[in-house]
Formats: C-alpha cells, sequence, structure tokens
C-alpha cells in the first residue's frame, strides 16, 4: 500500500481529511467534535489510538474545533504556525502537545516531507499544505498531496506549490446565484465570502486551476463546498471545461450534504 486517503467530512460545516501510509497516519485540519473524528475513523476501519500527528490550517472552527477533544485523547504533536496555536489555544483550558513553525517552512516528519505556504482568508495566518511521502522503490513510488482550501484567490505561491501534486484537494465553495438568492446571510457576509480574503466560488475556482500550465494532478478532490449555497451539478458544470481538457484527471465532488468520502487506496 502507497497511501490510502479518506474525506472524513468537508462542507461549510466542517473539514477533516485522514492520510495513511506505510508509516503514518495523520489527519489534515480537524473541524468537527474529536468524538465524530474518532466515530468516523473507526467506520473506515481505522483506529483512533493510531494516530500520529494533527495538522492544523487555520483557527476557525470548521478546521479547528476538535483541537480540545483530541488533545486531550490523545498527546499527539499539532501542527501550526505560532498565530493558529494562539488564536485556538485562547479558548482552551489545556495546552496541546504543539509543534509551531514558521509559515513558508519545509520540515520532516517521520516519512513525510511537509511545506507550508501563505493563503489569503480571513485568519490570523492561514496555510497552505503540501505533503511528500515514498519513492522508495516501484511498490512505493514518490506521491505528493497538496490541501489548498479557504482562500479568495490564488497567489502564484499557491500556484507554484500545487502544480506537480499527484492529488490536490481544492475548494470550490459557492455558486454566484445561489449565494446572491440565499436570505439567510446579510449583505456583509456575502461581500466577505467573495472578497480576496473569502472563498473561491465554482467559476473562479475552475478559472484558477484552468490557468495552471501541464499540472501533474491525477486525483483532483473539489471540497469545502458551502451546504446552503452549492451543489455536486453547479460544481461538475463549472469545470466540465476542465474535466473533458485533462482527460485522464480523476476527480471526486465531496457532496456537501454528506461531505464523507473514500477517495482512493493504492
Amino acid at each position: 500500500m502507497s497511501f490510502d486517503l479518506k474525506v472524513l467530512g468537508s462542507s461549510s460545516s466542517g473539514n477533516c481529511y485522514f492520510l495513511k501510509t506505510n508509516e503514518s497516519r495523520i489527519l489534515i485540519d480537524a473541524g468537527f467534535s474529536a468524538k465524530q473524528i474518532f466515530a468516523r475513523l473507526l467506520d473506515q476501519g481505522e483506529n483512533p489510538e493510531d494516530l500520529d500527528a494533527l495538522f492544523i490550517t487555520h483557527e476557525h472552527s470548521d478546521h479547528a474545533i476538535g483541537v480540545r477533544g483530541i488533545s486531550r485523547r490523545l498527546n499527539i504533536p499539532i501542527f501550526a504556525n505560532q498565530a493558529t496555536s494562539e488564536a485556538i489555544q485562547k479558548k482552551l483550558s489545556s495546552q496541546p502537545n504543539w509543534k509551531l513553525f514558521e509559515t513558508g517552512d519545509s520540515f520532516r516528519f517521520q516519512d513525510f516531507e511537509v511545506s507550508s505556504f501563505t493563503i489569503p482568508h480571513d485568519a490570523y495566518d492561514p496555510v497552505g499544505f503540501t505533503f511528500v511521502w515514498g519513492g522508495y522503490d516501484l511498490f512505493n513510488p514518490r506521491r505528493k498531496l497538496a490541501v489548498l482550501t479557504d482562500l479568495g484567490y490564488m497567489p502564484m505561491g499557491a500556484k507554484k506549490q500545487i502544480r506537480d501534486a499527484d492529488i490536490l484537494i481544492f475548494e470550490s465553495n459557492y455558486e454566484d446565484s445561489l449565494l446572491d438568492a440565499d436570505e439567510r446571510r446579510p449583505w456583509v457576509t456575502k461581500q466577505r465570502i467573495r472578497s480576496r480574503h473569502g472563498h473561491l466560488s465554482n467559476k473562479i475556482a475552475a478559472k484558477e486551476l484552468s490557468s495552471i500550465e501541464n499540472p501533474n494532478w491525477k486525483h483532483l478532490i473539489l471540497s469545502h463546498l458551502s451546504k446552503d449555497c452549492n451543489s455536486i451539478d453547479c460544481v461538475r458544470s463549472a469545470f466540465d471545461e476542465l474535466f473533458r481538457k485533462m482527460k485522464n484527471l480523476n476527480f471526486d465532488i465531496i457532496d456537501p450534504q454528506n461531505g464523507s468520502a473514500v477517495i482512493k487506496t493504492f
């Protein structure tokens, strides 16, 4: 087995990804309670006690609310930059096993080469991550996963980070017409969502990915869909041209009403 990637949940309500390689089992974000995350792992045949680490992109609750419960149950390292860890720590009564990095750093954790990069979002210091592993032999080839959600536009630095990824988890948050019609969100919230530090619409997400020349992607996972202002059909329509252009690209669109998927086991 080279790797196993599971989306334990991804929508505007919560986000959490599980990655298992021959040597490591990690979570990327913890946007649900520890009880929910552990239950979802067990449903997939994974023991939460086997987790090796948690990586946090930013402090918003749909990415970090599970830090409290996970740190109480498990003394695993929790990787975050200083601004993110401080924002989360303010809401905690005990100290997790923080492992701090500076945004832009690359570092090793077990069999992973981890890189962080800055992204534009309305958080203290949000990041995207790439994880590289393998490359030892034909049975364990080099793989690269890029996780890039929660951004209002795509900086050139982010494009460079994700271009050579084999697997890309990317945001396609809302459909313009559905956001316009939404009566629950006030105008100011809609403007924040559409801002350069908000989220990517389906149209802009597709345009940004289409602008990257000769990407290495083998698998694209479109995630972080809004439950109220998006749908699988809207995303599929927006990305139709890219899907037809990249005929060998495998893709998943994570249903915001369900929010979980077993992506692939190699």
